[in-house]
């Protein structure tokens, strides 16, 4: 087994973990009514989408979510909050420490003895949930769990459907896929972006993600037969026959199980969480790769943290 394999299917137990930490370190997240930033990179960025968009939904305040590299310093928030697994990446420590004494800081990083905890006014550091591989699974998801604790989701029931997700049987053979497109709407697209950043990290595949409402303006006609939408969360009408017109193949975890559309092929049930969902992504993901002869521990021109000198 990959240590990817591993990390995978370590995540329910990460899960459930984070929501006991969260209430530990509740004074340092964010306070209702605050307008937060929340920021990473890569992977980290994609969680950080996820959160900005479930909690202001949650009616919490206006949260934005941006790349590092990319934060607007000159505007106003009454808190950062920063998401980093190493806590060594450059575009990260440098803002933190742009930051320091003009916005209060918080980091969440799976090593803490990183430089961005000492960069930071607070930190929640989560080593149960750091990890050994390159491609990055359980501690984005794991911030992200801590993150929607705190918001007052039911960490246990969503630890539940992952226990199965790293169970079931996968919604498609990816062997039978040439291409995939990933679809979110709200919180979920970040999902989205999140699993087709693993199927070009861990399989150099050819992976897209867009919003499900865009989808229909341009980026459906790459849809074909051979090749794969997977939605996240919420469907917009028509969706669904819009695809199986197409000739792709669309999968899309519901109240009543996954719904796969290949011919007249369906599928058995599935977790109905999105954050579950994106378990099974991940492992065909990995799939993906394994079935290409690629090792998904030694991705292509990647490091486990970019330090840029």
């Amino acid at each position: 087994m990959s240590y990817v394999d591993a990390e995978i299917a370590s995540q329910p137990d990460c899960w459930r973990e984070a929501a006991l930490l969260a209430g530990a370190v509740a004074d340092d997240l964010p306070r209702p009514g605050e307008r937060v930033a929340v920021v990473g990179c890569g992977t980290s960025w994609f969680m950080a989408m996820a959160y900005a968009a479930r909690r202001e939904a949650a009616g919490q305040g206006e949260t934005d979510a941006f790349q590092a590299s990319e934060f607007p310093v000159g505007r106003r928030y009454d808190r950062l909050v920063a998401i980093t697994r190493s806590g060594t990446t450059t575009e990260v420590t440098e803002l933190l420490a742009t930051l320091r004494d003009r916005v209060p800081t918080t980091v969440l990083v799976g090593d803490p003895a990183s430089p961005a905890v000492e960069l930071a006014d607070a930190a929640v550091t989560m080593p149960f949930a750091d990890e050994r591989s390159v491609v990055q699974t359980r501690f984005a998801t794991t911030a992200l769990a801590l993150l929607r604790a705190h918001l007052g989701d039911n960490i246990g029931a969503l630890s539940a459907d992952a226990e199965v997700a790293v169970r079931a049987p996968l919604p498609i053979d990816p062997t039978r896929v040439e291409q995939v497109t990933f679809l979110g709407r709200g919180w979920t697209v970040g999902l989205a972006h999140e699993a087709a950043l693993k199927c070009r990290e861990a399989a150099t595949f050819w992976a897209e993600a867009y919003p499900a409402m865009d989808y229909r303006h341009g980026p459906i006609s790459v849809a074909a037969p051979g090749r794969l939408v997977w939605a996240f969360g919420e469907l917009p009408d028509g969706l669904p026959e819009d695809v199986a017109a197409t000739g792709a193949a669309f999968v899309h975890s519901r109240t009543h199980g996954t719904r796969t559309v290949l011919g007249s092929w369906a599928a058995g049930r599935t977790p109905v969480d999105p954050m579950a969902d994106l378990i099974l992504a991940q492992r065909f993901a990995v799939a993906l790769a394994t079935s290409c002869g690629l090792d998904p521990d030694a991705p292509r021109h990647l490091t486990r943290s970019v330090v840029l000198t």
